[in-house]
């Protein structure tokens, strides 16, 4: 049975005592960001101390001017000691979803992504809502807490970036969120964030994906070989769905010794989600929803790891490895007799 919004935050709740020093653990986006802040306001003078901590390296502008903005402190996950924490808390991820939380045992789970394997003494995950701010947004609600201008900016930014502006999956729980959320948020924050500039660094990728990009059957392939951040490769992906002659846009990318792979479609094909992991989940990590996913490839599980340097090699991999997976088995003729 279901429960509801007051009795799921009184769980929640019971997971903390006064002394604790608690954790909360994200992959840095606008959604988790706003959920981890969220986080943060439910247990102010509750427990004796949060800390907010990102597992990847912020630099898109969006994601920059958003932290700035509303004033949010985060600590990389390199600075962190575990040692110094008695509860921890990840937000709009699960721990299989990256090797860098499976290191600490989490006490809460709060998510919208589909369900895997892990647990928690307090977990709540609903993948059918299109974005984590919307059930952070019910538990302030339930918990009688009006959000400030900031932390209401930072939830409805959450749910307008994870929904798309409602193009996406969503929910009537969505929307209720966003419309409680309006009435708090500053719109001129929103929009100073929404509208904040590339940096000078980002535009030598988007000539790389113009000068080598490939189009088949209405699909974006783009290899930018080494990045200074995946960050980029969702820049990119997200810029070549504007093209009115494409309906998905897949753009990989090298971090350190991981091929990071994003996609995105118009919500209308084939499930992205299912594409990654059909192609992808036999060399590494892959998943996602309808319209946007993600998978991350260890270098050395690459077809053909003499290629590894060549991005055109990567490339193609990538474009085969796809097609290899969408490619359609024909039906067999049945002979009469």
């Amino acid at each position: 049975m279901k429960c509801s919004a007051t009795e799921t935050v009184r769980k929640f709740y019971a997971q903390f005592a006064s002394d604790d020093q608690v954790l909360v653990l994200i992959n840095a986006d606008p959604d988790a960001i706003a959920s981890a802040i969220a986080v943060k306001r439910l247990l102010w003078r509750k427990v004796a101390s949060v800390t907010l901590s990102n597992i990847n390296i912020i630099k898109r502008p969006d994601n920059i001017a958003m932290i700035r903005l509303i004033g949010t402190q985060l600590t990389h996950i390199s600075q962190i000691k575990a040692d110094q924490h008695t509860r921890f808390v990840i937000v709009d991820s699960q721990p299989d979803h990256n090797k860098l939380f499976q290191q600490f045992n989490f006490d809460v789970i709060i998510d919208h992504h589909p369900q895997t394997n892990s647990e928690a003494p307090f977990k709540d995950v609903r993948p059918e809502y299109g974005a984590n701010a919307s059930i952070l947004t019910e538990y302030l609600k339930a918990a009688k807490i009006k959000p400030s201008a900031k932390l209401a900016t930072a939830l409805f930014l959450g749910i307008k970036t994870d929904t798309h502006d409602f193009e996406r999956q969503t929910l009537i729980e969505d929307i209720r969120a966003f419309q409680f959320l309006f009435r708090y948020a500053n719109m001129h924050l929103v929009r100073r964030i929404e509208l904040a500039d590339l940096t000078p660094d980002f535009l030598k990728y988007f000539e790389i994906a113009l000068r080598t990009r490939r189009i088949r059957k209405q699909k974006a392939f783009i290899h930018l070989g080494k990045v200074q951040n995946p960050d980029i490769c969702v820049i990119i992906a997200d810029f070549f769905m504007r093209l009115n002659n494409v309906n998905w846009s897949i753009v990989s990318g090298c971090y350190k010794n991981m091929l990071v792979i994003i996609f995105r479609n118009d919500g209308i094909r084939k499930n992205a989600g299912k594409l990654a992991k059909q192609s992808f989940a036999a060399f590494g990590s892959a998943g996602g929803h309808k319209s946007v996913a993600r998978a991350e490839i260890p270098v050395n599980n690459l077809e053909g790891a003499a290629t590894v340097q060549d991005d055109h090699a990567i490339l193609l991999w990538v474009m085969r490895c796809i097609e290899r997976s969408t490619k359609r088995r024909k039906p067999k003729v049945q002979k009469t007799v």
